[in-house]
């Protein structure tokens, strides 16, 4: 692993030339005007569920199966090991297997994001390596945490500076206090979006404040900025956010790309109706009932959701009426 690590560093500049001369895509609405972006982030991205057997086993099937119905949905590209794929719960050996599978499977011209933090820095750069041999275009790292009273502004600059020093691919950096108890400090996001190999940060915070700031503070940088939940999408995007990554693009991936092109388009009064329709089934597959809430809606709506890893328990029967009943009321079911 080691020789990897230094063949990759060694190859990081090349393999980087060529990935970024691919055709852009679509401006991200965070990018410096008169600019482009290096590597386009902006669009939808839905952070991918992982699907178990009946035996909590990482089912390939049926994950094949959820690719090829989200084939036909106009997503930038996919997020694999996010939160809401159960990464923590994943061996690292499964996780490289699910994004070799996930990579086999996605066209060329949508990327994938995949999630390789880990609490160390020597283990998040070996993990990332083989992200990148597996195929992913962009490494997703989330805040170390487990040690959080320690994680000044300072160590979480050297530890995402070693990072992206080291990764062969592009370096997302991610911020979900929501799970972690820890926002990456805006003076961190600050120093590390000037970092050549970080391009953008996934903010789950859902402080529109705070991301507005961040678009502000990096304006002059190769660095955009993604919402981290379809709840607070439309205000992420009038204040400058490149995209999204939401777990509700999982169940209502065409809706949540319509939203993306009325922003777009600056036809705000029909994106605003859409979002506030789109609000109430976000917090339930997120904040109110999270993955085991989301797998079930995912049922509904002819993907495989199936369980979830202990302890991860699914939703009792009340949980599942009250969760149908919201996608309900807003006229998804």
């Amino acid at each position: 692993m080691a020789f990897s690590i230094r063949l990759a560093s060694s190859l990081r500049p090349a393999l980087a030339a060529l990935r970024w001369a691919t055709p852009r895509q679509c401006r991200g609405l965070s990018t410096p005007q008169g600019s482009e972006p290096s590597l386009d982030l902006g669009g939808i991205f839905p952070p991918l569920a992982t699907p178990f057997s009946p035996s909590q086993e990482v089912d390939y099937a049926q994950l094949e199966g959820n690719l090829c119905r989200y084939a036909s949905i106009p997503f930038r590209g996919l997020v694999v090991l996010g939160s809401n794929g159960e990464y923590p719960y994943l061996a690292p050996r499964e996780r490289v297997e699910v994004v070799s599978c996930v990579r086999r499977a996605l066209p060329r011209d949508r990327l994938l994001l995949a999630g390789s933090g880990c609490e160390s820095t020597q283990a998040t750069i070996e993990l990332t390596v083989s992200m990148a041999e597996a195929g992913a275009d962009v490494a997703l790292v989330v805040t170390p945490c487990y040690y959080r009273g320690a994680m000044t502004t300072a160590a979480l600059v050297h530890h995402y500076t070693e990072v992206g020093d080291a990764s062969p691919i592009p370096v997302v950096l991610y911020s979900v206090p929501a799970n972690t108890g820890l926002d990456l400090p805006m003076e961190a996001v600050i120093t590390l979006a000037q970092h050549p190999n970080i391009i953008g940060i996934k903010d789950s915070g859902g402080d529109i404040t705070r991301m507005a700031l961040m678009v502000h503070k990096t304006r002059q940088e190769d660095f955009q900025v993604l919402a981290g939940s379809a709840g607070f999408l439309l205000a992420s995007y009038a204040v400058g956010a490149s995209g999204g990554v939401c777990a509700l693009a999982n169940v209502l991936g065409d809706p949540l790309c319509q939203l993306d092109h009325l922003c777009r388009k600056g036809q705000w009064q029909e994106a605003r109706d859409l979002q506030h329709r789109l609000i109430e089934p976000n917090m339930a597959v997120t904040r109110r009932f999270g993955i085991p809430g989301l797998k079930k809606a995912m049922e509904w709506f002819g993907y495989y959701g199936g369980p979830c890893r202990a302890p991860l328990a699914p939703l009792s029967p009340a949980q599942v009426e009250e969760l149908r009943s919201t996608f309900s009321a807003n006229g998804w079911l």
